[in-house]
């Protein structure tokens, strides 16, 4: 399967289309800033497929983009009065997004700087939304990662999906382009973690829809 496409990047502002707002918005979070990181093939691997599972409009925000600083607001973000642009737009897209992927390496027992600091800028934007997570690493697939990763979207309120993408010595799964080449217990797991991403986008937008009204 090819690479996606730069196109599938959108900027910190950009909103759904009209066309495509009866979907809801599934953001896939790059979590890896590293020179010749592998993280950016799994992702255009990972929206490729979900653009073809057909469920969800897809926003992808790669952290080495957005390039956030490390966090710098005054308050606390469970009071959403943020003083910087930066934030402002990234609270911004967060709170559009309906669904999250987040695809990260394991670096030393845990998930990237980058990822917890991206998480740590925001807090309600995050409450009720459903969450994946993709992990790739050596023989260990990330799975470390994911479990760490796990416990701080919990705090958040987040729920994650049972199923997941764990990727092992994910060095192995690229082409001599770069291009991530899934196998097909790969491509199973990542149709089985939108569909149930997916059902957990329907039980928690209509619970965060009732929190709204009451």
């Amino acid at each position: 399967m090819g690479a996606a496409q730069p196109g599938y990047v959108l900027p910190m502002t950009s909103r759904p289309s009209p066309a495509t707002t009866a979907r809801p918005t599934q953001m896939v979070i790059i979590a890896s800033t590293r020179p010749q990181r592998v993280g950016k093939a799994v992702a255009e691997w990972l929206t490729a497929h979900a653009q073809e599972h057909g469920a969800f409009h897809i926003d992808v925000a790669d952290l080495k983009e957005l390039d956030l600083p490390m966090m710098n607001e005054p308050e606390h973000p469970v009071h959403g009065r943020y003083q910087h642009e930066h934030t402002k737009a990234w609270s911004a897209r967060v709170a559009a997004a309906d669904a999250f992927v987040m695809v990260t390496p394991e670096y030393n027992h845990s998930f990237t700087a980058p990822l917890k600091n991206a998480i740590d800028y925001l807090n309600k934007e995050w409450k009720r939304k459903p969450v994946a997570i993709a992990s790739y690493g050596g023989v260990s697939a990330g799975l470390r990662a994911a479990t760490m990763l796990r416990a701080v979207l919990s705090a958040l309120g987040m729920v994650a999906t049972g199923t997941t993408v764990s990727i092992p010595m994910v060095r192995s799964f690229l082409d001599e382009a770069g291009e991530f080449q899934p196998n097909e217990p790969l491509r199973k797991a990542a149709t089985g973690m939108l569909d149930e991403l997916l059902t957990l986008h329907t039980v928690l937008a209509a619970l965060r829809s009732g929190e709204r009204s009451a």
